[in-house]
């Protein structure tokens, strides 16, 4: 294997892979390093992709493609107890799709490979190495170096290269977040007929309240071709001060809750898997996007978005992969792989685009996260509320009375509760 490459990225998810793929096409020398076996071993998500920077990327993206259905409705749901307040939204306009991570990600580096670019896998990069004036000028692995003119940081959420470089500091629980999933095999036509969508369509499906154990975070439901992906997502500081039992009990309460259960009904559990991620969003971001001879992009970069009612991530990071892999390409036509340019053809852009101005526009999200209340007396709430109008032996009562009843249930009063909903708002 050659010793010097033009680049060298390092982590073969979205990111990196994108940033490979686009390099390489380009006609640049590229390496990309992956520290698990094969692509996409070590990548866990819950199920849902938005398509449009993908096909910005890939040409024949739609064609190619591991897709296994294309998301007609969207759910959400409030959970207390046995009760369940669900919205839907359908609609023809399909944006996102379902898929395994794994196949998405082996689909992406196939790419890469195919444009020129040298695939590596269990291999750990133990230090990004830089020369005495401080620029970066390869990576390290057990005691070997590869040189680049150009390091692509593409690692994910457990960042410890760029902490090692001083451009991010130590992960703390509260800028992170644990997700613990199952896949269970069901079957094409069941998941047709029990969902209720066509062939190829599928539901995205977030829930909130007592499937958290009350928790600040939510739980997710993904229909993929023939299984379903099933999980809950809980901020760790949360976690750490909460939780009353293991959270891969809080799946298990999810795959058995008595109005979900029939969905899977005679499903087999073929998967589990656990990752963290970052949920901070912009704060999250490290001090520089770019430096002499370096960028950071996905996960990495802390370009993820929870809203809590959809989350983005697999989109951010290719589309953050694309652009560090052009902005590579002007860098070597240029001849100047310098902090400043680097910053001017890749961290500038990015900072503009609408992937930094969506973390911006959901920082509030981390109020709400930040106050358990909203996870336990809500749902508790709206399930309430619904119990009061439909489960009837007797009078009708008005909404008012509905609300008003199961507010003071939960210690709410109508201003309170007016309040916090106009807070809430405003902050997603």
């Amino acid at each position: 294997m050659e010793t010097k490459f033009d680049v060298v990225v390092v982590g073969a998810g979205p990111a990196g892979a994108s940033a490979a793929y686009t390099a390489a096409r380009h006609g640049l020398k590229v390496l990309l390093v992956e520290r698990g076996r094969g692509a996409g071993s070590k990548q866990v998500f819950g199920g849902r992709v938005y398509a449009a920077p993908l096909r910005e990327i890939y040409e024949d993206f739609d064609k190619e493609a591991p897709i296994h259905r294309w998301v007609r409705k969207e759910r959400v749901s409030l959970v207390h107890g046995d009760r369940m307040v669900t919205f839907e939204y359908e609609s023809d306009r399909t944006v996102s799709f379902t898929t395994y991570l794994t196949q998405l990600t082996s689909w992406m580096v196939e790419k890469a490979v195919s444009a020129g670019a040298i695939f590596v896998d269990e291999v750990r990069v133990d230090s990004i190495v830089r020369d005495d004036a401080g620029k970066v000028i390869g990576v390290e692995s057990g005691g070997e170096r590869v040189y680049a003119d150009i390091v692509v940081d593409a690692e994910g959420v457990n960042r410890l290269l760029l902490e090692k470089l001083g451009l991010a500091e130590k992960t703390r629980p509260s800028q992170v977040a644990l997700g613990v999933k199952e896949v269970v095999k069901v079957g094409e036509d069941k998941i047709n007929e029990r969902f209720g969508v066509a062939p190829g369509e599928g539901v995205s499906w977030v829930l909130t309240g007592d499937v958290t154990g009350n928790m600040p975070g939510g739980a997710f439901i993904y229909t993929n071709k023939d299984t379903v992906s099933i999980g809950v997502v809980v901020y760790l500081e949360s976690a750490v001060n909460m939780v009353k039992e293991p959270i891969h009990i809080l799946v298990e309460k999810l795959r058995t809750h008595p109005s979900l259960s029939r969905l899977w009904a005679d499903g087999d559990v073929m998967e589990y898997a656990a990752r963290l991620t970052p949920e901070s969003g912009y704060r999250y971001m490290p001090r520089k996007l770019a430096t002499h001879g370096l960028m950071v992009a996905g996960d990495a970069a802390g370009l993820l978005l929870n809203t809590g009612y959809t989350f983005r991530g697999v989109d951010y990071a290719a589309l953050s992969g694309y652009m560090a892999g052009n902005a590579a390409v002007k860098a070597l036509e240029e001849g100047d792989t310098g902090e400043e340019n680097l910053r001017r053809l890749y961290e500038k852009p990015l900072l503009e685009s609408f992937i930094v101005r969506d973390l911006k526009r959901h920082r509030g999200i981390e109020w709400l996260m930040s106050n358990p209340e909203f996870f336990k007396k809500y749902p508790a709430l709206a399930t309430g509320v619904a119990c009061r109008l439909f489960d009837l032996e007797g009078e009708a009562p008005t909404v008012y009375e509905a609300l008003r009843s199961s507010a003071s249930d939960q210690g709410l009063s109508l201003l309170r509760l007016v309040l916090d909903m106009f807070r809430v708002v405003r902050k997603l």
